[in-house]
Parts: structure tokens; sequence; C-alpha cells
């Protein structure tokens, strides 16, 4: 059974490898056979948008935080308290909003229509900065929970990037997903309120996306090593 333990000075948390080897893929995408290690940046992001679905509305904010690293044996949680960070307001793509959803962000839609980034230059920059953050890791998307932001940032950087997604089609984790897993339950007490405690984050969660993604990568950051201890 693969081992796991904590650095209690550090916060790393080591899973024995277990998750430690992929396949690897040559240039054409196309499987070789053999197997190398492929480390993961997790980046933890939040966004803010004046409707329910992209395009007939739009994501009016949204901010990214390094929540962590993960070689298949090591985590390493970011330091939060001077978090690597990107944020954006963007210009609305569209006339229609939602009301209760400016609400919620309390973002100034008006002023966006003339001071927001372009969309384009906005999804373009949000693409370099993380592919530079990762480097030689996988770029892996980490939100709780998953659809809401997945959903709206697949579509804006497939509508306004040539190159598309820095997280593919696929590289994401879904916290309340693993919350699930995790600590068993349905989906519905898959939630931060029923979590114990020492599970819960402390960060503030204002409905501005850099607060709310650093609490997120908090959470995740807790989650991912009570998991690691548990498959010890």
């Amino acid at each position: 059974m693969a081992r796991s333990r904590m650095n209690r000075t550090s916060g790393r948390v080591s899973t024995g490898g277990w998750w430690r080897r992929c396949w690897r893929r040559d240039g054409a995408g196309r499987s070789t056979g053999h197997t190398a290690p492929v480390d993961d940046c997790y980046i933890s992001v939040d966004i803010e948008a004046d409707g329910p679905i992209p395009g007939p509305y739009s994501m009016l904010s949204f901010g990214f935080v390094l929540a962590g690293t993960y070689d298949g044996t090591t985590f390493v949680p970011a330091d939060l308290d001077a978090p690597v960070v990107f944020y954006r307001e963007l210009r609305p793509i569209s006339d229609a909003f939602v009301p209760s959803a400016l609400e919620i962000s309390g973002l100034d839609r008006d002023r966006l229509v003339t001071d927001g980034t372009d969309a384009k230059v906005a999804m373009q920059a949000a693409r370099e900065w993380v592919l530079e953050l990762a480097g030689d890791r996988h770029p892996v998307l980490v939100a709780y929970p998953l659809s809401f932001d997945w959903m709206y940032l697949h579509w804006y950087f497939t509508r306004f990037v040539a190159d598309g997604s820095p997280f593919s089609y696929s590289q994401c984790l879904d916290v309340k997903t693993m919350i699930a897993a995790t600590f068993g339950g349905t989906t519905d007490r898959a939630n931060k309120r029923f979590l114990p405690p020492e599970m819960q984050s402390t960060r503030p969660h204002t409905h501005h996306a850099i607060d709310d993604a650093i609490e997120q990568a908090d959470l995740f950051a807790k989650v991912f090593a009570h998991a690691a201890a548990q498959r010890g």
C-alpha cells in the first residue's frame, strides 16, 4: 500500500509515489509506450460573471492563484501569505446581464464597459501567465465548485485565444468532488460548511476573484493533505 506522510514544518505532503507515472506521448500525441513523470501545477481560479452562461452573458473578472505543486510523490502547498496571482477585469461582451449576478460581485458594469480589459487581450495574457508559471509542469485548474468557473474560462479561452486554453480540455480538479470522495456522503453534503473545523479555511470570501481564489487554494491544500493522510 502507498504510504503518505506530512512534513509538519514545511507543509509538504508525501504520497509515496502512487501517482507518479503516466504515458509519454510524442509530438503528434501518440503513445510511445514509455512512462515518465509529469508534475502538476495547481492554480486556484475564481471568476465573477453577470449571468449564468458565457456568450449571451459576460465574465467580468477572474483571478488565478498558485495553489501548489505535486510531483506524484510530494504535494507542496503555495505560500498564501505571499500569493502568486493574476487578475483582470474585463469589458463585457454583450449588453445582456442579470442584475442579481451583478449584486453578488459588486462590480460596476458601466465602468467596465469603458475601462475593462478587452477579452482577447486579457485571455492571451492569462494563457501566457499560466504557461510561464507552470513551466515543465502540467497546469491544472482548481475550483470549488469547478463547473461554473471552468465553463466560463474554457469558453473565453476557446473563443478569444488562437491557441486555446492552457488547461487544455480536461486539466482540472473539482474541490467539491474531492470533498465528497474524501469524506463520503452525498454531493449536497460536500459543502464547506459541513467540513470539520480543521478543514475549513479562515481566509475571507468576499466575491473578489483573488480573495476567493486564495480561500479555495487554502481549502484545496487542506483537503489534499487530509486525503493523502487517509491513503496512508
